[in-house]
């Protein structure tokens, strides 16, 4: 048998400490978390532990202290069977560190701390590993190295995919630019394209960028372009406790189904699927299933593809 496509991840990499409470604060004040989960995060971080998950051999660059959290971070990272060896420590630094706080509907708000110590010097990576792999996907929370991976790997002639979160929209479009598929979050997406809707903004960038275009919406599922049509395919209803990281996962569980050589509908409905499992369980990343609860959803739902 041949053996699983590898993946390269690079980006963000937090630790996060999630507090679960009834309801988002509306102002100064004391509110009691019910739930508390301290999870190694960061977009790219959470991707790549969730497509490891999946069956992917993952590897995964980024930046993080030579300090206590930064033990935690790599020890929780390579548990769960991330190649970490491309992860750089600085001495004297702070590991990136968020406070999460999730109310009862899922929703949150996000505290992140990023030392400007970390740098963004991009000359430690190693450009042999990413032209090996099968894919990679970056995110745009440390641009350089993102662009960098990107180059490398586009003129690798491999799958260079850029999750294009909510950011600044230079960076956005220059990181998009080096890509060979973009996959959008509705915000990122409505911003850069200046449009009002989805399917609007789907076909505005697709004719701004040379890159396969798609827009994630949440319950709406995913938005994608092929030749001048657009598609839409919903996520499985689930009831979500926790949307933390769910976009990560979709990121994650997306790149892999596409250096699997799955068809671009499917590739959508098994991130979906993945997306929305991981949403039933508190502590964002944590929920991000494996293989066999993805393919056991799937065929017990009915996610049909859709002209936008």
């Amino acid at each position: 048998m041949s053996l699983p496509p590898r993946i390269v991840f690079a980006g963000a990499a937090t630790v996060d400490l999630i507090f679960k409470v009834e309801a988002l604060p509306p102002g100064p004040g004391k509110v009691l978390p019910t739930a508390l989960a301290q999870v190694a995060h960061g977009m790219a971080t959470s991707a790549a532990t969730a497509a490891a998950r999946l069956g992917g051999r993952c590897a995964l660059i980024t930046r993080i202290g030579d300090d206590m959290m930064g033990d935690r971070f790599l020890a929780e990272v390579g548990a769960e069977g991330v190649d970490c060896r491309q992860v750089r420590r600085f001495e004297g630094v702070a590991t990136p560190l968020s406070a999460v706080i999730v109310d009862q509907r899922g929703e949150r708000l996000i505290v992140p701390y990023y030392d400007p110590a970390l740098g963004s010097e991009t000359d430690w990576i190693d450009a042999k590993a990413i032209a090996a792999a099968d894919a990679v996907q970056v995110d745009i929370r440390w641009p350089e190295g993102a662009a960098r991976v990107l180059d490398i790997a586009k003129a690798a002639g491999k799958i260079a995919l850029l999750d294009a979160d909510v950011g600044p929209t230079q960076t956005i479009v220059d990181l998009a630019r080096r890509a060979t598929h973009v996959v959008f979050s509705e915000p990122a997406a409505l911003a850069v394209s200046g449009c009002e809707t989805i399917v609007e903004a789907v076909r505005a960038l697709t004719k701004s960028f040379d890159a396969f275009i798609a827009v994630t919406g949440g319950e709406q599922g995913c938005f994608w372009a092929e030749g001048d049509r657009v598609f839409q395919r919903r996520a499985p209803e689930v009831e979500a406790v926790d949307t933390l990281a769910a976009g990560d996962v979709f990121h994650g569980a997306f790149t892999l189904a596409l250096a699997e050589g799955q068809l671009i509908a499917d590739a959508v409905c098994f991130a979906n699927t993945a997306a929305a499992i991981s949403c039933t369980v508190f502590g964002g990343r944590l929920g991000a299933p494996g293989r066999a609860a993805v393919e056991e959803l799937m065929a017990q739902t009915t996610t049909p593809v859709i002209a936008a």
